[in-house]
């Protein structure tokens, strides 16, 4: 190995010797990339493309004893930690500038015993990795949308998606985590082993520790699921909203539906004419008898009269991956989120205004549709604060261009603030972007307390703070 140079790290951040790193380097299963190395930008690329920031050090971990290893370091040479797993985080708090990495990409086990419906996943995989294992034994773990998502950051900060309303959550669906914790220690958490990191890890984000192993069960699920696209004009949006939100209110839980509200991409099921052109579309999903999901959904399907509709038996992992084509990497992203009790007639005012102010073609708001079993477990017995919302809104600006930054970001937040005013006030933190850590508190509301004193106790230097963070002193400030 050739030896490595402290010039790759901020001035002023170590008092580490060259002869430590490259100590450190020859001690690592995985690999050590710095500035010099070929596939470095590789490595600090992530999905946000507005993240533009040059770690000094990069650990691509092989296994838990390279995280340990690496927390340590961090720990010991005064290093700002920032913690990988898919790199999907709106806030890009999977890279720091001028500090440590730690890279668990490289850590993509995937272990199903259909004996037992367990499964064991490393933090480096993706979603479309979990469901390429678990569909094959005609099972599944509730997770998120967006297949590329990795498992780690998702299941962290709660996971919902097609499968929330009939399994839960995907912290609902935990037996068990290894974490590494502050002090460089591994440690097995379960409902009886350190029962307190256990809870906060359960929606509390990266604030406590290196997941390197995650314990699931899963659910029956045969290999097709009810879903797909209905697609109506725009000038039909308000009535297809109040429409929409009256069928879910009697909804089995079996059947999810989001909206989404942008500019038509040139899907080949739409007529020309409408490319470019503002819709709004109905994503649904019934995971359980093909026939009975025809019941359920056609109240939606009746909806109108749409421009397409293409709902029909799906393989499930494929359905996963449907919104892939519209999330790749690279883009400049900035989303603002809030939870709603109901989709009010205000709300959906709120909303149809933004759309008919859509600054770019990428723009779009979704509506997630959550509740169900997810609802049904007491705030208080997870770190998730969510429990009480049945709807979810991403606004989600996405451009190209630098010189729309200004432009995006500001239609974001102007319907973020007006709709405020109609939220219950908690938030899902993986949808809340970099500048929001005034809101993290409301966010968890008042499971916050119990999260600061987990913090304090798990973490009380805050060495894990490139995140939503909950900071250990804050309770101390407080009544200072």
């Amino acid at each position: 190995m050739d030896n490595l140079n402290l010039t790759t790290l901020q001035k002023g951040q170590t008092a580490m010797t060259d002869v430590a790193l490259n100590a450190f380097a020859a001690g690592l299963r995985g690999r050590l990339l710095t500035g010099t190395d070929a596939d470095y930008d590789e490595a600090r690329a992530i999905w946000n493309g507005m993240i533009d920031r040059r770690p000094g050090l990069i650990v691509r971990c092989a296994g838990a004893a390279d995280v340990m290893r690496s927390v340590r370091f961090a720990r010991e040479n005064n290093l700002l930690l920032a913690v990988r797993g898919g790199g999907h985080s709106i806030a890009g708090n999977a890279v720091c500038e001028g500090g440590l990495v730690i890279d668990l990409s490289p850590m993509k086990s995937v272990r199903v015993d259909p004996g037992t419906r367990r499964l064991r996943v490393e933090p480096g995989a993706t979603l479309a990795d979990v469901d390429n294992e678990t569909q094959a034994f005609g099972l599944a773990l509730p997770t998120g949308i967006n297949s590329t998502t990795g498992i780690a950051g998702l299941t962290l900060g709660g996971g919902f998606g097609w499968l929330t309303r009939k399994f839960g959550l995907t912290i609902d669906n935990i037996i068990s985590m290894e974490v590494v914790t502050a002090e460089g220690k591994l440690v097995r958490v379960s409902e009886n082993e350190e029962p307190d990191l256990f809870w906060a890890l359960r929606g509390g984000g990266g604030n406590f520790g290196v997941v390197t192993s995650f314990e699931f069960r899963l659910h029956d699920l045969p290999g097709e699921v009810l879903a797909g696209l209905v697609v109506h004009p725009f000038a039909d949006a308000e009535m297809v909203l109040r429409q929409y939100r009256q069928v879910l209110e009697t909804a089995p839980d079996e059947l999810t539906c989001w909206a989404v509200m942008r500019k038509a991409p040139p899907l080949p099921f739409l007529p020309a004419e409408w490319h470019g052109r503002e819709i709004l579309a109905l994503a649904m999903c019934y995971c359980g008898d093909i026939e009975a999901g025809k019941v359920a959904a056609a109240a939606l399907r009746d909806i109108g009269n749409p421009i397409a509709d293409v709902v029909g038996p799906t393989p499930f992992a494929a359905w996963q991956q449907a919104f892939d084509p519209l999330l790749t990497p690279g883009a400049r992203n900035y989303w603002k989120s809030q939870d709603f009790a109901e989709l009010s007639d205000a709300t959906i005012a709120a909303l149809l205004n933004a759309v008919r102010k859509l600054p770019g073609p990428e723009c779009e708001i979704f509506i997630g549709h959550v509740g169900g079993a997810a609802g049904r477990i007491a705030v208080e017995d997870t770190a998730f604060p969510q429990r009480n919302s049945h709807f979810v809104m991403n606004v989600h600006a996405r451009w190209r261009e630098k010189s729309m930054d200004s432009t995006c970001i500001g239609w974001a937040r102007e319907l973020f603030e007006a709709t405020k005013k109609h939220a219950i006030g908690t938030a899902y933190i993986n949808f809340m972007p970099e500048d929001e850590s005034d809101r993290v508190e409301a966010a968890y509301g008042g499971n916050y307390k119990r999260l600061t004193e987990i913090k304090r106790h798990y973490d009380p230097q805050n060495l894990f703070r490139m995140n939503q963070n909950v900071q250990p002193q804050a309770e101390m400030r407080a009544a200072s």
